[in-house]
């Protein structure tokens, strides 16, 4: 049984992996600012110990990290800047390092070592780089786009009104991924740190275009949704960041073996965008209040 310090774990990636551990039998530290949370309280009914710990006070991050085995560490700039998660990135891996952890799982994002110019990419990037010089074994694990934001922010907007707006070409494939699978497959790489120490592993579930997600929300929401591009400027004026993003998706791609993960490690379950999309509670989230809130895959 390990001891696995969880940071992030009221969110997306971190809770996903707090509770795919926690269902393996592992003990979990779920690391937040807000021990106080209903987040926090939900991992506390799931089992977990939660602990209060902050990116900018290292003693917090010092107490959290004490006795742990390994740990999960996910950044983000949103709701902050890029400089300051790559300062709370590298806070995080220094205080794992004087823990004496014996393995770090760093999620960041699929192609942020590919010299993408997508400046979140950049950031992330540079906490994998201030990891791998920090001498403790570590993985990255490097997720696609988040089929979760579909079901959020501005998509969701667009469903309300029988659209789905998203700025790519209708026929231009995307490699996918909920954050369940991401904290199935990081609660099997934290098992596994011979196998996966030293490893950088960019993951997604399934590739759709865009008319094919149209498609799919179509039969799921039982009602009829249309691929809207939205030009890149429009994206431009809410988020240089975002925008650049889309373009590198457009241009780019994200190319990933997604048949090979499957093959290689199927006990993560890889849902295919049919299957999450069909899981979703469509009737609630559609009947909620329109957000200005946008889209990103991390």
């Amino acid at each position: 049984m390990l001891t696995v310090a969880v940071s992030g774990a009221t969110g997306a990636q971190g809770g996903a992996t707090a509770r795919a551990l926690l269902k393996a039998g592992h003990r979990v530290r779920a690391l937040t600012r807000q021990p106080t949370s209903s987040a926090a309280d939900t991992l506390r009914g799931l089992g977990a110990e939660v602990r209060q710990a902050d990116f900018d006070d290292r003693a917090s991050l010092d107490a959290a990290l004490a006795g742990a085995d390994s740990l999960f560490a996910v950044t983000t700039p949103f709701g902050t800047d890029l400089a300051t998660e790559v300062r709370h990135g590298a806070a995080l891996v220094d205080a794992g390092a004087a823990a004496g952890l014996g393995h770090i799982v760093l999620t960041t994002v699929a192609h942020a070592d590919r010299g993408t110019g997508v400046p979140h990419y950049e950031s992330k990037y540079l906490v994998e780089q201030h990891l791998r010089g920090s001498g403790v074994p570590c993985t990255i694990i490097a997720p696609a786009a988040f089929m979760d934001n579909y079901a959020s922010g501005w998509t969701l907007d667009g469903l309300r009104k029988g659209v789905f707006a998203w700025p790519m070409p209708a026929d231009r494939r995307l490699a996918l991924i909920p954050a369940a699978d991401i904290g199935a497959f990081a609660s099997l790489v934290l098992q596994r740190p011979d196998e996966f120490a030293g490893r950088r592993i960019d993951i997604a579930s399934d590739q759709c275009t865009p008319a094919e997600i149209a498609e799919v929300l179509t039969v799921v929401t039982r009602s009829a949704i249309d691929h809207r591009q939205v030009p890149l400027a429009r994206v431009r004026q809410w988020s240089s960041d975002l925008a650049a993003m889309f373009e590198y998706f457009t241009e780019v791609g994200l190319d990933l073996d997604v048949p090979g993960l499957r093959a290689d490690y199927p006990e993560v379950g890889w849902q295919r965008f049919a299957d999450w999309a069909a899981a979703q509670d469509w009737a609630t989230l559609l009947s909620a209040t329109p957000t200005d809130s946008g889209s990103s895959n991390s």
